[in-house]
C-alpha cells in the first residue's frame, strides 16, 4: 500500500494529536463532575428558571457548591454508583456470555461460519459474522480480524482486504445484530436515567431498538459485501508482501459435538420461551393482563441474555470437552469480570457525574431551552436526526466508548428530543449509528492499535494515515446507507423494537 499524504493525513494525525490529549475516561468524568458542581455554584448566583413543560412547574438550578451540597455529595456516593442503570446489567449479562465465550463456543461458532463457507459467499459471510460477533466484542477484533486475513489470502485474494472488510463489519456495523448483546442493556440503562429527567417513571427495555439493529443486520452485511466486491478488493488489488498462505484449522470433531450439543440446548431454550409468550396466557406473560410488551418476558431480558449464554455455553463446553466440572464455568465467569475493571472504575465516577447533573436541573433546564431553539429552527424530524448523526460520529473520533459518550450525552439529547415529541427509544438507536460508523476511523478507539499490528503484519509501512484512508470508504458507506435505512424507517412509521415507537404523547 502507498503511504498516505497531503491534507487527510495532516488532519487526521491533527484528530490523533487531540484525542491523545485527553485524559483517561475515569479522570474526565471526575473532572465532568467537579465542572458540574461549580458551574451549579456559578449558575445559581443569576435567575435562570424555566417552566417545566409537563408538571407546569418552575424549574430553577440546584447549588451543589455549598454545605447542603456537599452534604448531598457525600451521603449519596455509595448509592450514585450502586443505583447506577448500567452497572448491574452489563455484570449479569457478561457473567453469561463469558460462560460461552470462556468455553469455546463463540470462536467455535465463527470459525465454522467462515470457515465453511464456499468461496463466492466468503465476503458476504466474514461481513456478517463480523456483524454478529459485536454479541462479544473482542472476539470479533481478536479472533477474527486476523482469521479473515489469513482465509483471504489461503484462496489467493489480498489479505488486507480481508482485515479492512472484517475491520468495518466488526466496527463500523457494531450496534447491528440479530442477538441482544451487553451493549443493548448498558444503553438502555443510561437513556432510562436520562429520561428520568422529564418523566420520573419512564422505562426503557434493552431490546428497544431490536427491530431496526436486526433489519440492519441484513441491510449493513448486503451493502457491505457488494461495496467490498466491487470497490475494496480491484482497488487493493493483488498481494505483493511476503506472507504466505497458511492452512487453516478444520473445526475440530470435538468443537462439532460442542455445537451440536449448544444447538439443541437453544433449540430447548427457544421453545420454553415461545411457549411463554405465544399463548395469549404464557407464563411469560403479564398475569393479569397478558400483555407481552409489558411482561416479565420484555423486563427480564437481562436474565435471557445471562441464561442463553450460559446453557449454550456449558452445553457446548460439555460437548466439546471444555466444561468438565463447575470449576470450568466458574473460571469462565470469572474471567469476564476481570475485563470489566476499567469499566467498574469508569461507572463510578460516570454514576456521580450523572446523578450531579441531574440534581442541579442544569440538564433539564438546557433540554427545554434547547426544545425550543430546535423548535422555531423549523428543523423537520428528518434533517435534525442527521444532524445528530453527524454529531455523534463526529464526537466518537475522539472518544470512543459508547457507553462513556451516552453518559455525556444523553441527559442532554434525550430530554431534550422527549420535549419535542420523540421517544428515548429513539434517539438513542439514531445515536448508535453515530456511534458505529466513525469506529473504524478512530484512532481513540480501543482496538485500533491492536489493528495497526494486524496491518502491519502484511504491509511494514502501514501506519495510522494507511489504515484510516483504507477504512474511510467504508465509514462513509456505513454512514450514508445506514441513514438512509433510518429515514426510510421513518416515513413508514415502523416500531423501532418490542414496545418502542418512534415518537412519544
Amino acid at each position: 500500500m502507498n503511504k498516505q499524504s497531503g491534507f487527510p493525513l495532516k488532519f487526521l494525525k491533527t484528530i490523533e494529536r487531540i484525542g491523545n490529549k485527553l485524559p483517561d475516561p475515569a479522570m474526565l468524568f471526575f473532572m465532568l463532575s467537579v465542572g458540574v458542581v461549580i458551574l451549579s455554584g456559578i449558575l445559581s448566583l443569576f435567575d435562570f428558571s424555566v417552566i417545566h413543560p409537563g408538571t407546569k412547574s418552575s424549574v430553577t438550578i440546584v447549588n451543589l457548591f455549598s454545605v447542603d451540597g456537599l452534604h448531598r455529595i457525600m451521603t449519596n456516593m455509595v448509592s450514585n454508583f450502586t443505583s447506577f442503570a448500567p452497572l448491574g446489567t452489563v455484570l449479569v449479562s457478561l457473567l453469561g456470555i463469558g460462560i460461552a465465550e470462556g468455553s469455546g463456543l463463540i470462536s467455535a461458532a465463527i470459525k465454522m461460519m467462515v470457515v465453511s463457507a464456499p468461496k463466492k459467499l466468503l465476503t458476504f459471510v466474514i461481513v456478517m459474522s463480523g456483524i454478529l460477533s459485536n454479541t462479544a466484542s473482542e472476539v470479533g477484533y481478536v479472533l477474527l480480524v486476523p482469521l479473515s486475513a489469513i482465509i483471504f489470502l489461503s484462496v489467493g485474494r489480498n489479505p488486507i482486504a480481508g482485515l479492512a472488510i472484517s475491520f468495518a463489519a466488526v466496527s463500523a456495523g457494531y450496534s447491528a445484530n440479530l442477538l441482544l448483546g451487553t451493549i443493548d442493556p448498558l444503553l438502555a440503562g443510561l437513556t432510562e436515567e436520562a429520561a428520568r429527567i422529564i418523566d420520573p417513571e419512564y422505562i426503557v427495555n434493552p431490546a428497544a431498538n431490536y427491530y431496526f439493529m436486526a433489519v440492519s443486520t441484513f441491510f449493513l452485511a448486503i451493502v457491505g459485501t457488494w461495496f467490498s466486491e466491487k470497490f475494496v478488493i480491484p482497488r487493493l488489488g493483488d498481494y505483493k508482501g511476503s506472507e504466505r498462505a497458511v492452512e487453516i484449522d478444520k473445526v475440530s470433531p470435538e468443537e462439532k459435538r460442542g455445537l451440536k450439543f449448544a444447538s439443541i440446548a437453544s433449540g430447548a431454550l427457544a421453545l420454553i420461551l415461545l411457549a411463554g409468550t405465544v399463548p395469549a396466557n404464557g407464563f411469560l406473560r403479564d398475569p393479569l393482563t397478558g400483555d407481552l410488551l409489558r411482561s416479565p418476558f420484555m423486563s427480564g431480558i437481562v436474565s435471557l441474555i445471562f441464561l442463553g449464554g450460559a446453557i449454550t455455553g456449558i452445553a457446548y463446553g460439555l460437548g466439546a470437552g471444555t466444561v468438565r466440572n463447575e470449576k470450568d464455568v466458574i473460571r469462565g465467569m470469572a474471567k469476564s469480570m476481570e475485563t470489566l475493571s476499567v469499566y467498574i472504575v469508569l461507572v463510578f465516577f460516570a454514576s456521580q457525574f450523572v446523578a450531579y447533573f441531574n440534581w442541579t436541573n442544569i440538564g433539564l433546564i438546557f433540554a427545554i431551552e434547547g426544545a425550543e431553539v430546535l423548535k422555531s429552527s423549523g428543523l423537520g424530524t428528518i434533517p435534525l436526526m442527521i444532524s445528530f448523526i453527524f454529531i455523534t460520529a463526529l464526537v466518537n473520533l475522539i472518544m470512543g466508548s459508547a457507553s462513556a459518550k451516552w453518559a455525556i450525552m444523553a441527559p442532554v439529547f434525550v430530554p431534550m428530543f422527549m420535549l419535542l415529541g420523540y421517544s428515548p427509544e429513539f434517539t438513542q438507536l439514531v445515536y448508535r449509528i453515530g456511534d458505529s460508523v466513525t469506529n473504524i476511523i478512530a484512532p481513540m478507539m480501543s482496538y485500533f492499535a491492536l489493528i495497526v499490528a494486524f496491518f502491519q503484519r502484511y504491509d511494514k509501512e502501514a501506519g495510522i494515515g494507511t489504515i484510516i484512508s483504507t477504512m474511510l470508504p467504508f465509514s462513509i458507506l456505513f454512514l450514508v446507507s445506514w441513514t438512509i435505512l433510518l429515514v426510510i424507517w421513518l416515513l413508514l412509521g415502523f416500531p423501532i423494537g418490542p414496545g418502542a415507537k418512534l415518537f412519544i404523547g
